[in-house]
């Protein structure tokens, strides 16, 4: 075995100290374990789960592990069912956004991942491709037969089982107490209506609601409009009041890296003007959900938001990662809150 040198060990040692010691926690709330979407794009499912397992505990509840698959396999029907009804003209894809999943929870309850893991078999990765794939044929195949609905469900649910991915809403047991997924949902002390979801673009009037344009909001899910310092205002406030957020942004731009850990913004400027020129000419993209869970400041002071992400444990951080106020700023599409977790002088201004 070839033995290194004790000065280099140390050198080595002391450069990943340094890189792990560069930021400063301010403040960091409780969640649960960094987990892994894999090849799948349902990220605003992992992320959205994470916030509502944090919480959960923020509200006295328990900690717990739930199926982020279970909410999919729900939207994809909500999917399908759209995309006929539009006769093929609407996007038929893995993406969603966060208030999908908290109507879901509504519509459907909620499952432990023990009940429901979405695998066929639980010891290969998630991979949604071909399960994309089989799914997109049944609803083309719907749209342009004019299949009745009982004809191409009874295809589509066949094609979810097949990868693992159908659950068939039966009792389960946890704690030798009998759930269906509405009584466990019900059972939490999470109520979706206690939700709000924020954006910051001028194409439309601040302070109003609005249907926010970007392709994975297939069901028109509508946005407070804030100006951008009040989306940072909003983070900072909630955080200070022990609550965290779900993130949904762009992280297609050279100063995001989550190997290395951090997300740093590299625009000509920060400004509202130039974050809708980025949001209009499409270099603003709707890319990635996360969880939105600290804060933090740099050697320098410069401040950072902690954000859970949903890669598996990778990078410096083992999955976690510092994104700087200015990317914040200028990368953010939307924020989803607890209504308490937004200022009064805010909440006084939204008609």
């Amino acid at each position: 075995m070839n033995r290194i040198p004790y000065y280099y060990f140390s050198l080595f040692l002391l450069m990943s100290f340094t890189s792990l010691a560069q930021f400063t926690t301010i403040v960091q709330h409780d969640g649960t374990s960094i987990k892994n979407q894999q090849k799948t794009g349902t990220c605003w499912s992992f992320s959205t789960v994470s916030f509502l397992e944090s919480e959960i505990i923020r509200l006295g509840g328990p900690e717990l592990d739930l199926s982020e698959m279970y909410i999919v396999s729900k939207i994809y029907e909500d999917k399908a069912l759209n995309y006929i009804l539009r006769q093929g003209t609407a996007q038929f894809s893995q993406g969603s956004l966060a208030h999908d999943m908290l109507s879901a929870y509504d519509r459907f309850g909620i499952v432990p991942e023990s009940v429901f893991s979405g695998r066929a078999d639980e010891e290969k990765a998630y991979n949604h491709s071909q399960l994309l794939e089989g799914l997109s044929k049944v609803v083309k195949k719907a749209v342009s037969d004019q299949q009745a609905p009982k004809d191409w469900l009874a295809a589509f649910r066949a094609v979810l089982a097949e990868e693992g991915m159908y659950y068939d809403d039966q009792y389960f047991y946890l704690n030798d107490i009998e759930w269906t997924p509405e009584s466990f949902a019900r059972a939490l002390p999470l109520d979706p209506d206690d939700y709000m979801h924020f954006t910051s673009f001028t194409h439309h009037p601040f302070y109003e609601r609005f249907v926010l344009e970007i392709p994975d909001n297939f069901s028109n899910g509508s946005y407070q409009n804030v100006p951008m310092q009040e989306l940072l205002d909003i983070t900072h406030y909630a955080l200070d009041h022990g609550m965290t957020l779900t993130w949904d942004g762009d992280v297609s731009e050279d100063g995001f890296d989550a190997q290395k850990g951090w997300a740093k913004y590299e625009g000509p400027e920060i400004s509202q003007i130039q974050r809708q020129k980025e949001f209009l000419t499409l270099t603003t993209t709707d890319d990635h959900l996360m969880h939105l869970v600290g804060k933090a400041t740099d050697e320098e002071g410069h401040g950072y938001f902690i954000i859970k992400n949903s890669w598996g444990p990778i990078g410096p951080f083992e999955g976690y990662l510092y994104m700087s106020e200015e990317y914040f700023l200028m990368k953010t599409v939307g924020l989803t809150v607890h209504k308490v977790g937004v200022p009064e002088r805010i909440l006084n201004k939204i008609k």
